[in-house]
């Protein structure tokens, strides 16, 4: 595949910097929640230093909360181990410029230990090295993720000193692949496509959404961390180009009772030749048997690896019978009703997997994807009969309802632990285990309605 516009090698960079064009170079990984977080340096910095050796961390940037606080149970940093730094190695080959920022080039880094070996729990070295089992078997990932998010007329302030209540959505009725009332939108979206166009990426388009004011843009199906790598600048992007709208938008899996934010995604897998190893059209259904062994492997996994799909308390809140997101563990050909949808042909035959949503870590998901694919294709397993049909009303297992059920699955999960190793296993269930803490002490405004004056 080739680069897109907005890509730099460091002569490029080396040259922009001398005309004047860039002057800072922001180092970026996506932490544990899946937001972007770094450093600012200066460009003469970078290229003088920081290309060739990182910069520092702290630490703690991958065993705190949402709130940014120090919390205790991680074996890899606390009070006890002095919080510490990590290096933040920049991956040259993802160096672009950061279109929506003025005279800013980003890098992708991966995090290391101060001696250089890898921090295994940071999420992009959780995939690189489920990629890297892949390569051992003559195979590559190709992913697309479909990231849906909410946008409101609303600051981000504004909508913090409102405690998140009464938004004004940016459209009042259903807009599913609406043309009209989505144009209002069009002007923040237009710049969030072009913006992302123009840091080397390859947006396909948008379309309206069910949820009021709910959108997606879609972008070009490429290697697993590319496309992982891609999807965290996006949603970094995203959210600062709206703040300069002066709106605000959340990928939130369930915002509210209606529809949630998804974030399906899309993987298929290739030879080290190229070759569609998904495809064969003696079969019937045009599936390899190579194929059929991942998919059963995803049914296989899917529960007890349910916490890197969904991440949060507020994830489980989106799995509704007949709300297209996905309840029941099954698959089937073009069905939309399924956790597990098969569609394409050729190098484009491909599962769909419709178990996240928008608030997802993407590297932890498509990692989870990729090791329960190769559990299956190493111990030949069996693919169950195609579900067709509706299947929130079969008798197929159901999607894990609570983040406690979740946790307590992967803690169990042998599968899991051989393919990540404990301490990454460990690592993602203490950040679950924080997350059901706070949230079990947290009074909310549904108990006070219920029972402030009722009770």
């Amino acid at each position: 595949m080739t680069a897109n516009a907005g890509m730099l090698t460091l002569p490029e960079l080396t040259t922009l910097v001398s005309q004047g064009e860039i002057d800072t170079v922001i180092v970026a990984f996506t932490d544990m929640q899946g937001r972007l977080v770094g450093k600012r340096v200066s460009a003469r910095l970078f290229l003088e230093d920081i290309a060739e050796h990182g910069s520092e961390c702290c630490n703690y940037l991958l065993a705190v909360d949402v709130d940014m606080n120090t919390v205790s149970g991680y074996a890899s940093s606390g009070w006890e181990h002095g919080y510490g730094d990590m290096v933040m190695q920049p991956d040259m080959s993802t160096l672009r410029r950061a279109a929506w920022l003025p005279g800013t080039a980003l890098v992708m880094a991966d995090m290391q230990w101060l001696d250089h070996s890898p921090v295994t729990h940071s999420p992009r070295e959780v995939l690189r090295q489920q990629v890297a089992r892949l390569t051992e078997m003559g195979l590559e990932a190709f992913v697309g993720t479909e990231l849906e998010f909410i946008v409101f007329d609303e600051t981000y302030r504004g909508a913090w000193a409102k405690g998140y209540r009464d938004l004004t959505p940016s459209t009042d009725y259903n807009v599913d692949y609406d043309l009209l009332a989505s144009t209002r939108v069009e002007p923040l979206l237009r710049e969030i496509r072009n913006a992302m166009d123009a840091s080397g990426m390859y947006c396909e388009g948008v379309k309206g959404e069910c949820n009021l004011g709910q959108q997606e843009i879609a972008f070009r199906y490429d290697r697993a961390v590319t496309t992982c790598d891609n999807h965290s600048i996006y949603k970094h992007a995203a959210k600062a180009i709206a703040d300069e709208h002066g709106k605000a938008i959340t990928f939130m899996a369930k915002y509210n009772e209606r529809e949630g934010n998804s974030c399906h995604i899309h993987i298929s897998l290739r030879g080290a030749d190229g070759s569609p190893v998904f495809a064969d059209k003696a079969d019937p259904l045009g599936m390899s048997d190579t194929f059929k062994h991942f998919l059963a492997g995803q049914i296989k996994v899917m529960r007890e690896m349910s916490l890197f799909f969904a991440p949060n308390i507020n994830s489980y809140k989106r799995y509704v019978d007949g709300s297209f997101a996905p309840t029941a563990v099954a698959w089937g050909i073009d069905n939309r009703t399924c956790s597990l949808r098969v569609v394409g042909h050729g190098h484009g035959m491909r599962v769909e997997q419709r178990v996240p949503g928008g608030d997802v870590n993407q590297y932890l998901a498509v990692a989870a994807l990729i090791a329960g694919g190769i559990y299956g294709i190493q111990n030949k397993l069996e693919l169950e009969p195609i579900t067709q049909g509706n299947a929130y009303g079969s008798d197929k297992p159901r999607v894990p309802t609570t983040l406690r059920e979740a946790a307590e699955l992967l803690s169990q999960s042998s599968i899991a632990r051989e393919a990540f190793g404990n301490d990454v296993v460990d690592h993602y269930l203490n950040n679950a285990r924080i997350e059901l803490a706070a949230f079990e002490s947290a009074v909310t405004d549904w108990e006070r309605v219920r029972g402030f004056e009722r009770l």
